[in-house]
């Protein structure tokens, strides 16, 4: 979960260091450094505790001249953030430098068996043992850096992208993957390393999409880049086209990315929908359903698997497949269910989702099913990604980048392509009737519009908000859909205010979470105008029993808890399935709104970081 950024070419390294730096800072921000080769191929290595801006100022007297460069910007998993465990990491001889994402599981024997052969460690890192690893293999086989690193990875067991840059060597760079995003930007006499393309797409579009277990040597100058695989067979690497603008990651005059990319969601959706949602015909296109429609015809049941925020969208998923195509849903979080020795048969179907396709927790339990013979479908955001590879077909949300740690438009993205799912296989399954299906088309067309209206009230969800700021605790409920929704909420006001929060089924509020109430505990309630309607307001009326106060969310027009309520957000009515894509934005904006209000960094809210492809 940390971020990666190289260059070699014939530019200065260090000014595209940092800004890539800056531009990954959202996959961790607590240490970063930097490491250069200089015109007389020195190798200096510049580390700090913080973000990008405090390695800037600690470089500021240093020498940081040279035309290759690797950089890193972390989040702990091993060993806490300082200095010393910030990357690159030396080698003992200070020979080599390596930056690493990703987790070295049989670490501890490597360093024991260093230790014996007279190697000191100075970190508490994993990352220190590979290099230290790497440089005794190259002493001992008096090998190049490459057949070192080759050799290390042969033997290492766990996760990793890395970057490697040798004292002496300044025309190669040396990169490889397993289980961590990694990419290699192709410029003109240039190559350039990222995590993802937010720090590449500045300078190239062409990029090589690396794949696990994969080496790559970069030599200054060479026409094209030698790739091998583990078993040393030479590879002819695709170049693709990165389908994303400069704009897009940047905050566009915004305060945060987080409130632009609310914002954005309009938009995202109509990208999403685009192609797919036909008006004209009220159909939906969705080719990798058509295509494998027998395997869902065929399905004993749907298994969807997900983490975090991702999650909350399966389990609207879930209420969505049963409910119109008949067909039993199991949700599972990812990180639980590669550990249960689940039962998995051949005829099951995998729905996987994960904004950045690279969550570690979810590619783990795709292979998993996908070894016990399930079919995969992917829900991702990022193309070329992981999750993208590694199922047999899928769907991407195009909900544009997100910088932001706390997932917005991911959200309503994978809500809407899971409504879209769910609309063609209930067409195909014959368990819509075709007016409804067409009904329903319709008004997913104009939820965008619908959204639209709902930003336009930011201003008066900001004014409410500060009323919050005291608050410790809140709680969140929602029934049917929305109970999914009420989760997201909660989840959001923890992730970036650090507020406690829970949400709950509305209905369970008396099975005990009603002994927290008192006139001090805020409630969101989201209760639009549908079929469990009146057993909400009959919850609210308990809590304001209590001295509860009560935030809710109701439909256009609602004059009951309108009249018992303290706080009320109005949206625009829908059709109930599609009520999250509503109903989520005003909860979105009322944390970030209280987050802000109490001063906190929404864009990198403490411990968080943006993808975690570490366990």
């Amino acid at each position: 979960m940390c971020g990666i950024v190289g260059y070699i070419g014939n530019k200065d390294a260090y000014p595209i260091l940092i800004k890539g730096l800056h531009r990954l800072e959202y996959r961790g921000y607590d240490s970063a450094g930097i490491a250069l080769l200089d015109n007389n191929a020195e190798l200096h290595v510049y580390k700090t505790r913080g973000k990008v801006i405090n390695l800037e100022q600690f470089c500021k007297d240093k020498n940081i001249n040279g035309t290759i460069g690797i950089a890193h910007t972390r989040w702990a998993t091993h060993g806490e953030p300082s200095d010393i465990n910030a990357h690159p990491h030396y080698s003992q001889s200070e020979n080599l430098a390596l930056i690493h994402n990703g987790i070295i599981e049989n670490y501890l024997a490597l360093k024991q068996m260093l230790e014996l052969k007279g190697f000191k460690f100075i970190s508490q890192t994993d990352t220190e043992v590979l290099v230290q690893f790497i440089e005794y293999i190259m002493n001992e086989e008096q090998c190049s850096l490459y057949e070192a690193v080759h050799q290390a990875l042969s033997q290492v067991v766990g996760a990793y992208a890395i970057g490697v840059l040798e004292k002496g060597n300044p025309n190669t760079l040396v990169a490889a993957r397993k289980g961590s995003p990694l990419i290699i930007g192709v410029g003109k006499d240039e190559y350039f390393l990222g995590s993802d393309a937010s720090p590449i797409v500045e300078y190239t579009k062409d990029v090589i999409y690396l794949n696990d277990e994969e080496i790559v040597e970069i030599k200054r100058g060479a026409k094209e880049i030698v790739v091998k695989n583990l078993a040393n067979i030479e590879l002819k690497p695709k170049i693709q086209k990165i389908q994303m603008d400069l704009s897009e990651i940047e905050k566009g005059g915004f305060p945060h990315f987080m409130l632009k990319e609310i914002f954005e969601q309009p938009k995202s959706l109509i990208m999403c929908m685009n192609g797919r949602v036909q008006t004209e015909l009220q159909d939906i296109m969705l080719s990798g359903i058509r295509e494998n429609i027998e395997k869902f015809r065929k399905a004993r049941r749907i298994l969807i698997t997900a983490c975090g925020t991702s999650w909350h969208a399966a389990l609207i998923g879930k209420y969505l497949i049963e409910y119109y195509c008949k067909l039993p849903v199991e949700v599972e979080v990812a990180s639980e269910f590669r550990y249960r020795n689940p039962v998995i048969f051949e005829d099951d179907v995998m729905i996987a989702i994960s904004q950045s396709g690279e969550t570690a927790d979810t590619l783990a339990a795709i292979e998993l099913a996908k070894g016990k013979g399930a079919f995969i479908y992917g829900i991702c955001n990022v193309v070329g990604s992981s999750l993208a590879r590694v199922t047999h077909s899928g769907t991407y949300t195009h909900a544009g980048p997100e910088i932001g740690v706390a997932s917005t438009k991911a959200f309503t993205t994978q809500v809407a392509v899971l409504t879209m799912i769910t609309l063609l296989l209930g067409k195909e399954l014959g368990t819509i009737e075709i007016s409804l299906y067409k009904q329903l088309v319709k008004a997913l067309f104009e939820i965008t519009n619908k959204i639209e209206k709902i930003i336009l009230k930011a201003d008066e969800i900001k004014n409410m908000s500060k009323i919050f700021t005291y608050a410790h605790n809140f709680m969140y409920l929602g029934r049917g859909y929305n109970y999914p929704v009420a989760l997201e909420g909660a989840l959001k006001l923890k992730e970036i205010s650090y507020i406690h929060a829970e949400g709950y089924p509305a209905a369970e509020m008396k099975h005990g979470p009603i002994a927290l109430i008192d006139e001090e505990m805020p409630i969101v309630v989201i209760a639009p105008k549908f079929k469990m309607y009146d057993k909400i307001v009959s919850n609210i009326e308990e809590l304001k029993a209590r001295k509860g106060r009560i935030i809710a969310i109701v439909s256009e027009g609602d004059t009951t808890i309108s009249n018992i309520a303290d706080y009320v957000i109005e949206i625009p009515n829908t059709e109930e399935c599609l009520t999250p894509l509503l109903t989520v934005i005003p909860l979105q904006l009322l944390s970030y709104y209280i987050a802000t209000a109490k001063g906190r960094n929404v864009d990198q809210p403490r411990n968080l970081a943006k993808s975690v492809t570490v366990e």
